[in-house]
């Protein structure tokens, strides 16, 4: 039986997938600008497109860093590893890895880390992915001061966090001995494992993170997310309902902000209650 198919009205910037010369496989997207066009296709794709123009931007990245081969390249790896666990294709996979080994003319994406302060002093990290630095910039730097926030120098909070690679398996779908499992990790250079209510977190250095993953992988270990983040050492508490407001409206801007790949901060948010 076919996947049934869904007509579904998405706002996408077509551009990206113009710089990113992927404009042939995906039907009905214009050639320029911003564009609101309706897709004919299983919905999962719909719902994915955004993922797919990030994850091609990251092959094009570690392909320049570390060369086209997985085998050698463990950043491919990862990176690899993360688009087909948002269910990439793995010919759209190839194609963007070829694509950035081969082609002089692609789009030079570069990584730009910026730093600053939100209310209260709260800290946040921001990492992108662009094109196009001096969009990026304003942009960033337009999201915090419309959060009464502002933009600092390079090192300015990032001292206040741990870079660690982090690893969450989901209780309900690894099946396992949760011994087996920190004994897999901590064997393959896990730093730390800690069992909470419903999923198991292992703590990698960044140096570690691909070896740990691989071993995992290789034990068939599901993975619910696998990635190399910052963990605030302390977190601040805003009190202040204009500063919740404030950190939020940094927060979504930020969140819109296409070329805005990662957010950390250390503000201690509270859970967000499930609605009956």
């Amino acid at each position: 039986m076919g996947e049934k198919q869904v007509q579904i009205g998405v706002s996408i910037d077509a551009r990206h997938f113009s710089r990113l010369g992927i404009l042939p496989q995906i039907e009905g997207i214009g050639k320029a600008g911003p564009v609101r066009v309706v897709l004919g296709i299983p919905c999962v794709i719909v719902c994915q497109l955004g993922h797919v123009v990030l994850e091609i931007a990251h092959h094009a990245v570690a392909v320049k860093a570390g060369g086209p081969d997985p085998a050698t390249n463990s950043k491919l790896r990862d990176v690899i590893a993360k688009a087909k666990a948002n269910n990439m294709p793995n010919d759209t996979i190839d194609r963007s890895i070829k694509k950035a080994a081969g082609d002089a003319n692609a789009a030079n994406y570069e990584s730009i880390t910026y730093e600053g302060y939100g209310p209260s002093g709260t800290a946040i990290i921001v990492e992108t992915l662009t094109d196009n630095r001096n969009r990026t910039a304003s942009n960033v730097r337009n999201a915090f001061t419309k959060g009464s926030g502002n933009v600092g120098t390079n090192g300015c909070v990032s001292f206040m966090f741990d870079r660690k690679g982090q690893i969450i398996v989901d209780k309900e779908e690894y099946e396992g001995d949760a011994d087996e499992l920190m004994m897999t990790a901590l064997d393959a250079g896990a730093e730390d494992f800690s069992e909470e209510e419903d999923c198991y977190e292992i703590y990698t250095d960044p140096d570690s993170f691909s070896e740990v993953r691989e071993a995992l992988e290789q034990a068939g270990v599901p993975m619910a997310s696998a990635e190399v983040t910052m963990i605030p050492q302390n977190y601040v508490d805003l009190t202040s309902d204009n500063d919740v407001k404030l950190m939020n409206r940094i927060l979504d801007m930020l969140d819109d902000d296409d070329d805005v790949q990662e957010v950390y901060h250390n503000w201690n948010q509270p859970e967000e209650e499930d609605e009956d």
